[in-house]
């Protein structure tokens, strides 16, 4: 067991979903394909619910029910036939979240689903709890986000539900402007935050099993342009101080809210040295997805490992690795994505998830490397991305930063 691992209270009533049972997932994106890769690999069967027929899960599934994630029948169904259900998305209708619980084993519960899948009640709960945030206000009307704005300067309003990749926001500099954010939003109760001055975005990974015990993984050091994840790398070249709270922080979450599965910290440093919590996600993330490259059990195994009640795997980073995110943007270049020239680049992997219908924005796969160092293994995979595409580095932020130790 990792130094980031423990043992829980109740490991005695452990009664583990071994291989050759069924996995069900709610949502068939890149996420469940890659989970559900992993799933395979040690022996389970997979069935998926997806509002896409065609969705990246497909074929790695025995069997799909295409329906929308609020189809209470169909949760049924896909409940009735598997030994455990999880998720890979979080906006899951609570209703559906009943049903299957009702039905079968289901990891994470409803009741950290809920409180992490609305943003006003995830920053309450967040607050409630002792937790760091940034200032904020629950907006109910454009009123509401004016006086947010005059109270504390610069905002971003975000729509309560979904709005990933930078969808569902809108950034606010005077409070003449919260009209057209509101409308711009759906007219619908948003969460407003006070614009911070950030140093630096990470994110932590915490596993927790149903029997209660977690694994910590290392930090992330991530970048995001338009809201968009562009990079990500392992080590975060950060000091050793801020690990330790980074990594302190997000066990605390994780057991505080009782996730059972994963759990990612997404968290902004700032230019004081404040470590404040941006927002959680209950399932794999798109910042760990070099863990299948440098670190002992890959994010997609650890989830298996975790809903299925197995021994949590080992979150020992063993080589520096990075990931870039491929938008559509690659493909709908004049000229098309060059695969070949890409994989030229030594220690990097290509990884596409299988959808169809590219546009700017989609992300339609990543590249992963390793490296001698953290800054080895960035330097490489940026490298391969502009191999890949160079036609597309000036709408998608791929500067290679100088990855100097923070040491406060």
């Amino acid at each position: 067991m990792s130094a980031g691992s423990s043992n829980g209270s109740n490991s005695g009533s452990r009664s583990p979903i071994l291989p050759g049972a069924t996995i069900g997932f709610l949502g068939g994106g890149q996420l469940g394909r890659m989970t559900a890769l992993a799933a395979r690999s040690m022996g389970y069967d997979i069935q998926v619910l997806d509002p896409e027929a065609a969705c990246a899960t497909r074929p790695v599934a025995s069997h799909t029910i295409t329906a929308k994630f609020d189809d209470v029948n169909a949760a049924i169904d896909l409940a009735s036939q598997c030994d455990v259900v999880t998720l890979e998305i979080e906006q899951i209708h609570p209703d559906v979240l009943d049903a299957v619980a009702s039905r079968t084993t289901l990891h994470p519960g409803r009741a950290a689903v809920y409180i992490i899948q609305d943003r006003i009640r995830q920053k309450q709960w967040l607050r409630d709890n002792a937790f760091p945030v940034g200032a904020f206000v629950a907006a109910q009307s454009a009123d509401d986000i004016a006086d947010a704005v005059r109270t504390h300067g610069p905002c971003i309003a975000k729509s309560t539900h979904g709005g990933y990749d930078g969808r569902g926001q809108a950034r606010l500099s005077d409070a003449d402007q919260a009209k057209d954010a509101w409308t711009a939003l759906g007219s619908h109760p948003c969460v407003v935050e006070q614009r911070v001055d950030i140093a630096y975005e990470i994110s932590v990974l915490v596993a927790r099993s149903a029997s209660g015990h977690v694994a910590v993984y290392p930090p992330s050091r991530n970048h995001h342009t338009s809201g968009i994840l562009t990079w990500a790398v392992v080590p975060a070249v950060i000091s050793d101080a801020m690990t330790q709270r980074a990594q302190e922080l997000a066990r605390g979450v994780a057991e505080r809210i009782g996730i059972v599965g994963l759990l990612a910290v997404e968290c902004f440093v700032t230019k004081s040295n404040e470590l404040l919590v941006n927002e959680l996600a209950p399932r794999p993330h798109n910042t760990y997805h070099h863990s299948e490259r440098g670190v002992a059990t890959s994010q997609f195994e650890q989830l298996v490992r975790a809903v299925c009640d197995l021994p949590l795997g080992d979150t020992t980073a063993f080589a520096p690795s990075a990931i870039v995110n491929l938008l559509g943007d690659v493909w709908v270049q004049d000229t098309p994505p060059n695969m070949e020239h890409a994989l030229e680049v030594e220690g990097v992997r290509l990884h596409l998830y299988g959808k169809a219908g590219a546009r700017a924005g989609r992300k339609m796969g990543h590249l992963s490397s390793i490296g001698t160092s953290a800054q080895d293994a960035l330097s490489r995979v940026l490298e391969s991305y502009r191999r890949l595409s160079p036609g597309t580095t000036g709408s998608f932020d791929v500067h290679e930063p100088v990855l100097a130790n923070i040491t406060s």
